[in-house]
């Protein structure tokens, strides 16, 4: 260890992360604390790292804290997230901002302050990449200032802000391609909640847990979408069709427009949505590059909707992966199974149910026949604890039935999954 160069002790070390296990390795020799002190990139203050953190003082966290940072030059990545501890000071927290600034890459913070400092005016204009806030107050954005030239990441979770000022702070990251959204208090001046965002370099972005009248969301490079825990009345997405990747889990919202991006989608994953399947595969049909193609405890608008899987086999050429749990009924299988079509490229095929009947075991067996090269099936299930009598029949004769399908289709992977 002695021939190390102090470089590479100081890349062992930020491999660490965690500050306590800094400070105790690099006390194992002079080498060493030259280099925490000059070539530490990484320090973490997280609670879940050390449970003593909870029985400090808040006084002593900000003194610690701070003769650690002043130790440091050159520190690329600081996350401070200390959960159930008191408000810091301002001053403090502005210290180890201004000391680090120049040199930082990476800030996760989640510590509540007082009074609420402007963490953007500290850090705006600088070799910010990665920005990951929680707990904090955004007010006052001015993009023309606090502009933030590298950021590539922004992540925003049970932050207080604006819809105006949000939408400042994401025409001040020309060049964000990931932005995470959760449990926004937005703050409306309007009367109709409506947010409109618009970033010609976002990638990937996720929301959750926010409620919204209206949300408008421009971007043309945008390729990943995923929306989880939301109630909206309208969501738009305008863009030039670059989106691969659609995901909307416990969603609940009226108008569902993603425009001319779907031509290009590779995964759609709907789950806990209700849906008008009509108007949905309207939406999606165009997406000829589809490979995985999931509807999963999905209720239909009105009930005598069904999954149309002909059209499914002939709009999505490409699919390999399909799968597709919902409300059976005798008619739907019958209509979601007719005509001749084929799924020739499906190689894996998930099917669940929330309540066992017989009509789902020839579901299962109608929708292996249309699967000439299928790998491998997976059968999700909810099996009650107290089960009845004749739920435990049910479940017996479908096990039965399984197992005749399973002698005819030998190169089928067979996987049961219940809950």
């Amino acid at each position: 260890m002695e021939y190390l160069p102090v470089e590479v002790i100081g890349n062992i070390l930020s491999r660490l992360g965690a500050a306590r296990d800094i400070v105790i390795a690099s006390a194992t020799c002079r080498k060493w604390q030259a280099a925490w002190r000059n070539h530490l990139h990484t320090l973490t203050f997280n609670s879940n790292d050390w449970s003593l953190y909870h029985e400090f003082s808040t006084s002593r966290l900000e003194i610690l804290i701070t003769q650690t940072i002043f130790q440091i030059s050159g520190l690329q990545c600081l996350t401070i997230i200390l959960d159930d501890v008191d408000e810091f000071s301002a001053a403090p927290v502005v210290a180890w901002l201004m000391y680090t600034r120049e040199t930082l890459r990476q800030l996760h913070y989640n510590v509540r302050t007082t009074p609420n400092i402007n963490i953007l005016e500290k850090c705006g204009r600088q070799k910010l990449e990665v920005l990951a806030l929680s707990h904090n107050t955004i007010t006052g954005v001015e993009p023309s200032y606090q502009k933030f030239p590298c950021l590539r990441s922004l992540s925003l979770s049970y932050v207080s802000v604006s819809a105006l000022d949000l939408s400042l702070l994401l025409t001040a990251c020309p060049k964000v391609e990931v932005l995470t959204l959760v449990s926004l208090d937005i703050v409306m001046s309007d009367p109709q909640a409506t947010m409109d965002l618009s970033s010609n370099s976002l990638k990937d972005i996720y929301v959750e847990a926010i409620s919204l009248d209206k949300f408008i969301l421009e971007a043309d490079s945008l390729e990943k979408l995923h929306l989880k825990d939301c109630t909206l009345d309208v969501f738009e997405l305008v863009g030039k069709g670059m989106l691969r990747f659609l995901k909307i889990d416990d969603v609940s919202v009226i108008h569902l427009d993603i425009g001319e991006s779907a031509e290009n989608l590779e995964v759609v994953d709907v789950s806990n949505f209700t849906i008008m399947w009509a108007k949905f595969h309207l939406m999606i049909s165009r997406s000829s590059k589809l490979r995985k193609l999931r509807l999963w405890g999905v209720v239909f608008d009105d009930e005598d909707e069904v999954v149309d899987i002909e059209t499914i086999s002939s709009c999505f050429p490409l699919l390999s992966h399909l799968s597709l749990s919902y409300d059976l009924r005798e008619a739907a299988i019958q209509y979601g199974l007719q005509g001749s079509f084929v799924l020739e490229n499906v190689v894996v095929l998930e099917l669940g149910w929330t309540v066992i009947s017989e009509l789902f075991s020839h579901w299962v067996s109608g929708l292996l026949e249309r699967c000439p090269h299928l790998r491998k099936l997976v059968i999700h299930g909810v099996v009650s604890e107290t089960k009845t009598h004749e739920e435990c029949n049910l479940l017996a004769n479908f096990t039965s039935c399984i197992v005749r399908l399973m002698r005819k289709y030998l190169h089928v992977e067979v996987q049961f999954e219940y809950e």
